[in-house]
């Protein structure tokens, strides 16, 4: 009696973009721009950098964390450290994972 073996399911490698970026890596830089650009004063630093994750987490603040960036295989999320505070009639904050005190809106391919 023959077994048959499962077919190793394979991980599309992310699209590169120009410059050897992938879609992620570039939805990102946009969205820094976006929040560097939103107030005086934000300034962005990297935080928890572990084997897993050697370039870190940016992190944008301004007395205190505003929100974090970090790329996920099929999104980039920014998490908003007290946007459970803040009023959102149009639904941007869009992620599952809505807490008491964090909010966060996922990005996807194109959005």
């Amino acid at each position: 009696m023959a077994v048959a073996k499962k077919a190793a399911a394979k991980k599309a490698p992310a699209k590169k973009a120009a410059g050897g970026a992938d879609w992620r890596t570039e939805t990102l830089d946009g969205l820094r721009k976006v929040i560097l650009g939103a107030a005086p004063g934000i300034v962005e630093t990297v935080k928890w950098r572990k084997p897993s994750n050697p370039a870190g987490v940016p992190v944008w603040e301004s007395n205190g964390i505003i929100c974090t960036g970090e790329r996920y295989k099929d999104k980039v999320k920014l998490t908003f450290m007290h946007g459970a505070k803040l009023k959102d009639p149009s639904g941007l904050f869009n992620a599952a994972d809505k807490g008491a005190t964090r909010r966060a809106i996922d990005v996807p391919e194109g959005g």
